[in-house]
């Protein structure tokens, strides 16, 4: 387990600092629990103003479900960077693989999504991580991520 200090808050300006994504693909506005090495909490707060609602879809908004993973795969980012802090401004982390995703329910602007992510294993350099979506309590899609720093 890494010894890296953890902010108390880990807010827009310290995800920015360190994941290499900026508007309009930024996916998570904040980590609210982090435990390096096992597990990260993530929220976005979905609005109305995201570009992809102008044409997904005009009359009747959905999040697209590729953003979603994409959330959840940028919370999965902090958490490796987290817990491999010699990585931080000298590496990126690539998502190299999903595998099970499903989509249980829509989300729509005004949702906000919790994204929960488990290391699930470690093995020469690729991450695997269990995520899950979730709108109050209830469960909008979920899937194993892998990524590798690059």
């Amino acid at each position: 387990m890494s010894n890296t200090v953890i902010p108390e808050k880990i807010d827009i300006l310290e995800i920015l600092r360190l994941l290499p994504h900026r508007y309009p693909f930024v996916m998570v506005d904040r980590i609210l629990a982090i435990t390096p090495d096992q597990d990260i909490v993530g929220l976005k707060n979905v609005t109305i103003n995201e570009p992809f609602f102008q044409g997904h879809f005009p009359s009747k908004p959905v999040m697209p479900g590729v953003l979603i993973l994409e959330g959840m795969a940028q919370v999965g980012g902090i958490l490796a960077f987290y817990s491999e802090p010699e990585n931080i401004g000298r590496s990126v982390l690539y998502f190299v693989g999903i595998d099970k995703a499903r989509f249980r329910q829509p989300v729509t602007p005004g949702d906000q999504i919790h994204f929960k992510l488990e290391l699930l294993k470690k093995r020469r350099g690729i991450w695997q991580l269990a995520g899950k979506a979730f709108v109050e309590d209830k469960l909008v899609a979920e899937a194993e991520l892998m990524a590798s720093f690059g």
